[in-house]
């Protein structure tokens, strides 16, 4: 979107219009001890082909994961998204800053988000999905938050595989609810057994798979846990892809399913929009946050769709709503809807083959490299490493020679965690024999 700044007389007219006397006087409610009060280093006039050039400059200096080779992950992946993808989110019927409910206009909208949600409860294995959430994040946060609704217990426990800004954005969500979030430490060998934490006040446990240090799992004995004590199992997803290879969280009995959907149809950017998926059981969905659209016919027999369920307190009385939550941008949901539809079964399946096939190559290049030590047994495109130094040395290391080498693990859960000398390291179908050749070269240089 593009720039175009406000004369005097627009600021004027537009603090005239809410009764105001300065843009000052907007901030009063903010402590003068926590403004700033001084100058920005900017220049005052520039012409705007100078500005053009002078931001196109100052973003010249980042590295671009399409540019360099790439085993950033973490979280967020960067695959290939089909040209048609762009082409259609942008045609003038859904290109609109709001999402149009209303089903007398909206017809198209509300068709792709019920595509949607079809999607998310066929790759996730649930009974029904809402139509998107944010991101992954805080779908993780809304699903401890249902899970405390519909147990009435107010404890959730979460793994320590589970990604720690997940944790983190669940920690701040319920901080001032009655929710007790049981942190695990974390899981860098695969084997937490959880069953024996559930106890009486239990709402839900909480667990990623992959999880965040790439370990595959299968959670069916610990939904059977869950259930017999009473509580519910949350799976949590960072890499949608991951659901075309692995058997899906329905599958192995979870109560709730969110995932991250960034990985289909929208680019990394940094750090959004993404696109939250939100999946759960048929009998628990009236406490579902969000809104569902669903298919109906109208009074001729002509088949049509519908907002059919919104729990916001903008529908219903605020002491029953589920959640202040809504969809997540609409064009993000819409641009995973299409990739997955362009893939459709057979090449999702395939997608995540490639995937997998690629991490097999790459984890078996970096065993031959000196001071590198592949720790994961069990993964999909994601794998952490132990190297024989600092791990964020390494990657500033190679940052430097243009090789983007992965995430450090301590980045993530902090430097006290005991895991400096851990990286992640990721790859996708993106990823070439070159690249791979490349990362074990220049970890082969700097460990030396």
């Amino acid at each position: 979107m593009r720039y175009l700044p406000l004369t005097d007389n627009d600021r004027a007219d537009m603090l005239s219009a809410i009764g105001v006397g300065s843009v000052d006087d907007l901030f009063v409610d903010v402590p003068d001890a926590a403004r700033f009060d001084g100058d920005f280093d900017l220049s005052d006039h520039m012409a705007e082909y100078q500005v053009e050039a002078k931001i196109a400059a100052l973003a010249g200096r980042n590295i671009s994961t399409a540019d360099v080779p790439s085993f950033l992950g973490a979280g967020a992946y960067r695959h290939h998204i089909p040209a048609t993808v762009d082409h259609l989110v942008q045609r003038g019927e859904f290109l609109t800053s709001y999402t149009p409910y209303q089903p007398e206009i909206s017809q198209g909208t509300l068709q792709a988000l019920f595509e949607f949600q079809t999607m998310v409860a066929l790759i996730t294995g649930m009974d029904v999905a809402n139509a998107s959430m944010y991101d992954g994040a805080t779908a993780c946060a809304e699903a401890v938050l249902m899970a405390q609704r519909i147990t009435r217990r107010n404890k959730a426990i979460v793994s320590g595989g589970v990604h720690p800004h997940y944790r983190e954005v669940t920690e701040t969500q319920s901080r001032y609810l009655d929710i007790e979030i049981d942190a695990c430490a974390p899981d860098l060998d695969g084997r937490e057994d959880l069953a024996g934490e559930i106890g009486e006040d239990t709402a839900c446990v909480v667990v990623q798979n992959p999880g965040v240090f790439g370990h595959v799992r299968d959670f069916g004995p610990l939904a059977e846990a869950c259930h017999a004590a009473g509580a519910l199992l949350v799976v949590v997803v960072t890499e949608a892809v991951s659901l075309g290879a692995i058997r899906s969280p329905g599958e192995m009995g979870a109560d709730i399913v969110v995932a991250e959907g960034q990985s289909l149809g929208n680019a990394q950017g940094f750090g959004g929009p993404y696109v939250g998926l939100f999946a759960a059981r048929e009998k628990y969905v009236r406490q579902m946050p969000g809104r569902l659209a669903g298919e109906t016919v109208d009074e001729e027999g002509r088949r049509g769709w519908v907002l059919t369920l919104s729990t916001r307190e903008q529908h219903i009385r605020r002491e029953k709503a589920t959640s202040n939550i809504c969809t997540n941008s609409g064009l993000c949901a819409l641009a995973f809807t299409i990739h997955l539809a362009l893939l459709g079964e057979d090449g999702f399946r395939r997608l995540a083959a490639l995937n997998h096939a690629h991490a097999v190559d790459l984890a078996s290049r970096l065993e031959a490299v000196a001071g590198v030590e592949v720790l994961s047994d069990t993964f999909f495109n994601e794998f952490a490493v132990r190297l024989s130094g600092s791990a964020r040395d390494a990657v500033d290391a190679l940052a430097a020679r243009n090789i983007l080498a992965g995430v450090p693990a301590a980045r993530l859960f902090g430097g006290d965690a005991g895991l400096d000398d851990i990286l992640l390291v990721a790859v996708s179908e993106l990823t070439r024999p070159e690249d791979m050749d490349a990362l074990c070269a220049g970890l082969a240089e700097v460990l030396a």
